[in-house]
C-alpha cells in the first residue's frame, strides 16, 4: 500500500499506545510499518532533500501534533506514552483523527488556536486534506523554485555567445574540483574547431591525466552520431577520457551507447549542466537561507 499521509497515522498511532504502556520512537515505528504494511522499499523511501525517510518523517509529525495536543506526554528521552485526555478520545471510538478535530480539543497548542499568536512553533494547518507534512511542503516549495531557476539558467546560457559557454563550462569542473584554479585550466581553452574539442582540464591539481570536454550550446537534442563524432575526436588526442556537455538532452540511443574501448565518457544534459550550477553557486547568488531545527534533547537531561 502507499506511504499514508502524516493525518492518517494518528489514530492508528494513538491506538498503539492505548495501554498505558511507556514506548520508544523505534518500537512504534516498528508496529505503525507492520500496521500498513509497508514493504521494505517503502520505509526506505526519502524526501526529496535525501536526508530523512517519508515514513519515518511522517509518524515524527503525526506525534507532534498528538503531543501539542495533550493526547501523548513525554515520559523520558525519546519516549511517551498517552495521556487521560488521550484514553477518553479514544473511548469515544473515533473513525479518524485529523487536524480539525485536535484543533476542537481545549488542549491544543494550550489554547492557543490562532496560528497568528501563537508561539508554540507548531503552525495548525486549517484543512484535514493536507496530506503533506510541514517539511514536505517545504521541500515542494524548494524543488519548485530550483527547477524555475535551472530553467532560468538555460535560457540565459542560450543567449550568450559559445566561447562563453566554452568557459563557462571549463570553470564548473574547476568548481567541481578539477583542474586546480581557474587560471591553469584557463590555459588550455580555446580549442574550439580542433577536430570537435572545446577544451581540456586537468583530472586532477597535479594534472596526472587529462579529460577532453565538448560543450554544445543547442537547442536540438544531441544523438548518438555526436557521440561517436566526439569519440573519434578523443582517439584523435591519444585521449580516454570525455565530457560531453549541452544545453538540451541527449537521445536514448546516444545515453545508452557505449564505447568498445577503453574510452570513458560523461554525458551532461541542459537539466544537469543547470543543477549542477545552482549546486557549485555557478552564476547563481544566495538569496535567502533558512534552517530547520529540531529540540537537543540532550541540553535538557539532568545530571
Amino acid at each position: 500500500m502507499p506511504i499514508p499521509d502524516f493525518q492518517s497515522i494518528m489514530l492508528p498511532f494513538l491506538k498503539t499506545v492505548s495501554d498505558g504502556d511507556v514506548y520508544s520512537n523505534s518500537v512504534i515505528n516498528e508496529r505503525l510499518a507492520v500496521f500498513f504494511k509497508l514493504t521494505e522499499e517503502e520505509l526506505n523511501e526519502l524526501l526529496p532533500s535525501g536526508v530523512a525517510k517519508i515514513f519515518y518523517n511522517r509518524v515524527a509529525w503525526a506525534k507532534t501534533y498528538l503531543k501539542t495536543s495533550g493526547l501523548i506526554e513525554s515520559f523520558n528521552r525519546g519516549q511517551f506514552k498517552i495521556t487521560e485526555l488521550g484514553k477518553t478520545v479514544l473511548e469515544k471510538k473515533p473513525i479518524y483523527l485529523n487536524l480539525r478535530l485536535l484543533k476542537e480539543l481545549p488542549s491544543f497548542l494550550e489554547g492557543k488556536s490562532d496560528p497568528k499568536t501563537n508561539n508554540s512553533g507548531i503552525e495548525p494547518l486549517d484543512s484535514s486534506d493536507i496530506k503533506e507534512t510541514p517539511e514536505e511542503i517545504l521541500e515542494s516549495s524548494y524543488l519548485n523554485i530550483r527547477k524555475n531557476l535551472s530553467q532560468e539558467l538555460l535560457l540565459k546560457i542560450k543567449s550568450c555567445k559559445p566561447s562563453f559557454f566554452e568557459t563557462l563550462v571549463v570553470e564548473l569542473l574547476v568548481k567541481m574540483g578539477y583542474g586546480g584554479t581557474m587560471k591553469e585550466a584557463g590555459k588550455s581553452i580555446g580549442k574550439s574547431g580542433d577536430e570537435g574539442i572545446d577544451g581540456v582540464i586537468k583530472e586532477d591539481k597535479l594534472g596526472l591525466d587529462i579529460i577532453y570536454i565538448q560543450a554544445k550550446r543547442w537547442e536540438g537534442v544531441v544523438g548518438r552520431p555526436e557521440i561517436h563524432k566526439f569519440i573519434g575526436a578523443l582517439a584523435g588526442q591519444g585521449a580516454k577520457k570525455g565530457v560531453f556537455i549541452t544545453t538540451s538532452r541527449f537521445t536514448n540511443e546516444a545515453k545508452d551507447y557505449q564505447p568498445k574501448n577503453e574510452t570513458k565518457i560523461v554525458l551532461i544534459d541542459g537539466e544537469q549542466l543547470a543543477q549542477l550550477m545552482i549546486d557549485y553557486n555557478l552564476g547563481v547568488t544566495k538569496q535567502q537561507t533558512y534552517e530547520i531545527k529540531r529540540i537537543d534533547t540532550d541540553y535538557f537531561e539532568e545530571e
